[in-house]
């Protein structure tokens, strides 16, 4: 994945040396928990999140999903090797338990 430098949220963040803001990144997480779970599941909340490093427009990162318990799961960003993000994610719909 990545977030392309004509995304409108860069200009404001920040200007004349945008990074991705975190809100982008945790979309990018809610879009990528079903598609990773196999099953329809929504994103209810983000109880646990830390940023660890700036995210540049254009570098390509992955997501990484594991289960923590029903209705939980923990993510963690990566970029170039090195964690972007991490957190945890609480969900609903099918099968919650992962």
């Amino acid at each position: 994945m990545r977030i392309a430098t004509s995304h409108p949220a860069l200009p404001g963040h920040f200007p004349g040396s945008p990074v991705v803001p975190g809100v982008l990144l945790l979309e990018a997480v809610a879009a990528a928990l079903p598609q990773h779970a196999g099953t329809a599941r929504r994103v209810t909340g983000f109880p646990v999140v830390k940023f660890l490093a700036p995210l540049l427009p254009e570098h390509e990162f992955e997501i990484v999903f594991s289960a923590k318990r029903a209705g939980q799961m923990a993510f963690e960003i990566v970029a170039s090797g090195e964690r972007v993000a991490s957190g945890t994610l609480t969900c609903e719909g099918d099968h919650v338990a992962a």
